[in-house]
């Protein structure tokens, strides 16, 4: 027990330093802080310059509030839970292999080292998406984890810092389940996979956001804003009413297992979820509301 003590005080320790770094010393080029506020601004730039909805304000309905969201959820949750629960966990895990004679690099299917780096990162990223893509269909089948993905579903109007509003349950999910998949396969360090999460921030943040684009024959590679509005759509058939267009970056996992739905444009369809009208409008309400449901 001692053990997994110092594992979260040292998280707690580490992680802090960290992120003093990344705010005061933004010597390196992987900075997340200032990645995220680079990308941020130019996707929002975009907006503005090319907005789909014309009739949506620039600092649209919610804007503050996803703003904040996306601040909480890319770096202070981190520091308050996820990054002590994902130390804490994998050495758990680590420990119950050890004691039954295994480890996880008894599992590992191959040696990253061994790949050229583009290649290894490659397999990285899709392995990363295709898991991320099972796990947003349970969040919309499973009705428990239905409940913490309504605070995503909850926005009425799109736009780039839409993207990271969700609740701090979701990548409690995402971590655990795509964990062992890319332990694995994979090894390798923050700096190594940065380009990916950069590259699927942006991705992320161009889905959500006032754009009517949909890149042309790519749009069968990557997701994009006109497929992913019906992601968010209020209300679709019976035969799709768990949802469609699941893909996070890449939407050809939707094209290949068939959960793709664009009917038509989607411009100025109505966005959320039956009975949002009820749904709490502060981020505080919105992060209790699922303690409150069955």
């Amino acid at each position: 027990m001692e053990k997994y003590i110092d594992i979260i005080l040292n998280s707690y320790s580490g992680y802090w330093n960290y992120l003093k770094n990344e705010l005061l010393f933004q010597n390196n080029w992987n900075n997340y802080f200032y990645g995220l506020i680079a990308i941020s601004l130019i996707v929002w730039l975009l907006e503005i310059i090319f907005p789909w909805r014309k009739n949506q304000s620039i600092f649209r309905k919610d804007f503050w509030l996803d703003t904040f969201y996306m601040f909480f959820n890319f770096f202070l949750l981190n520091l308050i839970v996820l990054i002590a629960l994902s130390n804490t966990v994998a050495e758990f895990l680590n420990d119950i292999l050890s004691a039954i004679g295994l480890s996880l690099a008894s599992f590992q299917l191959f040696d990253s080292t061994d790949l050229p780096k583009w290649l290894g990162l490659l397999i990285f990223f899709l392995v990363n998406d295709f898991v991320q893509w099972n796990t947003h269909r349970l969040l919309h089948r499973v009705p428990w984890l239905w409940n913490f993905h309504k605070v995503h579903h909850s926005v009425k109007q799109m736009g780039f810092a839409a993207h990271l509003r969700y609740h701090w349950m979701e990548p409690v999910v995402y971590n655990s389940i795509r964990y062992i998949p890319l332990a694995i396969i994979a090894n390798y360090s923050s700096q190594d996979v940065a380009i990916v999460y950069f590259f699927a921030i942006a991705i992320g943040h161009l889905n959500h956001a006032n754009l009517g684009w949909d890149y042309g024959k790519l749009k069968y590679i990557f997701n994009n804003p006109k497929m992913h509005i019906w992601h968010h759509a209020k209300e679709l058939p019976k035969h799709v009413r768990f949802g469609v267009n699941y893909g996070l970056t890449l939407s050809i996992w939707d094209y290949i297992f068939k959960t793709d739905y664009i009917p038509h444009s989607g411009r100025y369809i109505e966005l959320g979820f039956e009975g949002d009208e009820h749904f709490p409008k502060n981020f505080m309400s919105q992060e209790l509301y699922p303690l409150n449901k069955k």
